[in-house]
Formats: structure tokens, sequence, C-alpha cells
């Protein structure tokens, strides 16, 4: 796993297990597609796969909610969607909802991260967003400012940004931040700024690791509580 990490040596641990979590989930049109590679599946249906391994164990020992975008907005930018809220044991919840994501429009990361953050009421308590992407913003949101902000006015928010199957776009558009950027996606600044991993996916073991690696220690306090039961 340490060869997927970008960036170097991993920050501070993610906060404890009683935090909240959101796992901002890209359900953008791109996602029904196969990439370069057809022998690929689509990328919605290996990332489903990964939830059905991952939250189940994630999900026994924290808090997790659900936030897509992508399809069901008045325009391709305003598909943003609260699917489960924080809490106990909901991952028969976030799965089925992914499940039935019909992908569709584009990718207004920041706007979903900050939404993501206001579920969890980062200002006065402490949380965990992990954002699965295969893109980078394309409704003209700026995540390098909104991971600052966040950084300065949260009480110890985490930001992890999980990139599945990126392929980076020449042609970027309607991100004002990626000009010049050097990486595959402007959304490492949210981890950057906020102490977080990002973590480069291509296949469903690699993304089952990263979800599990970026909520930090339920897999791990889970598996202590079965040798303990």
């Amino acid at each position: 796993m340490a060869g997927l990490i970008a960036g170097g040596s991993p920050p501070a641990a993610a906060p404890g297990c009683a935090a909240d979590a959101m796992l901002v989930f890209d359900g953008s049109a791109s996602m029904a597609e196969v990439a370069y590679d057809i022998t690929e599946a689509p990328r919605i249906e290996e990332a489903r796969a990964a939830l059905r391994r991952a939250l189940p164990g994630i999900a026994a020992v924290r808090d997790v909610g659900l936030l897509t975008y992508g399809p069901g907005g008045a325009d391709s930018c305003t598909g943003i969607a609260l699917r489960v809220p924080p809490g106990p044991r909901t991952a028969g919840a976030v799965i089925a909802a992914v499940e039935a994501l019909e992908p569709g429009g584009l990718t207004p990361l920041a706007a979903s991260v900050e939404r993501a953050a206001e579920a969890l009421d980062y200002r006065a308590r402490p949380g965990v967003v992990v954002l699965v992407t295969d893109g980078d913003e394309t409704c003209g949101g700026r995540p390098c400012a909104l991971g600052a902000r966040l950084a300065a006015t949260g009480a110890d928010l985490q930001v992890h940004v999980i990139g599945f199957r990126i392929v980076d776009d020449i042609f970027r558009w309607n991100s004002p931040e990626a000009e010049g950027y050097a990486g595959p996606t402007v959304a490492k600044c949210l981890a950057d700024a906020t102490g977080g991993l990002y973590v480069s996916t291509r296949t469903v073991d690699e993304l089952v690791r990263a979800l599990e690696r970026t909520l930090g220690c339920p897999v791990i306090g889970a598996v202590e509580a079965r040798r303990r039961g």
C-alpha cells in the first residue's frame, strides 16, 4: 500500500474511530466509461465491488455517511445529494445507494466536499471525509482554496482523496486552479491542506485497501474485537 500513497511519508493518524466519516462518491458520467482499456469493467462496477468488500468492516466500528455527486441535478453541476447521513452500521444503506446510482453529470468536487464537511458539523467536531473520484473539478470549484478554509476553520477535519483509475486530462476545463497544476487531479490539494492522504488506485483490490487505509483504524478495530470475542 505504501507504494500507492503519493507525497512521501503518511501524515499523522486520522482522528479516532469516534469521529464520524463521510464518503463522497463520484457518480459523474465518466464513472460509466471504461477509459482507454476496453477490457476493464466500467469504473462504477469496480467501485461498487470494492464498497461491498470494504464497507461492512468499516461501518461496524465507525459511523459513516454517503454523499454522491453527478446525477439528478437541475443541471450538470448541481447533482449533489446526501444519500445516507452519518450513523451506526450504515454499510447496507451506503452499498444500496451506490448500487442504485445511475452515473451522469459533471464533477463538482469542491462543492461536494464542502457539503460533506457541513454534514459532519466540521467546525465543532472532528471528522473524516473520504473523496473517491475518477477525475478533476469540472464545475468551476476551487478545491485548493476550500482545503485551506477547511483547515483554518475546522475542528480537526481530515480529507482523504482516492483517485480511482484517473486519466490525466490535458484538456481540463472549468477548473480554475488546475492550470499549471502538476498532479493528476487538483483534488489532491484537499488532502495536502488538511493532513490527509492522496491515494492513486486502479484495481478493485487497491480501492478496497485505500478505503480501509483512509478511514484509519476501523478495520483494525474490528479484527481486534473479533479476536477478543
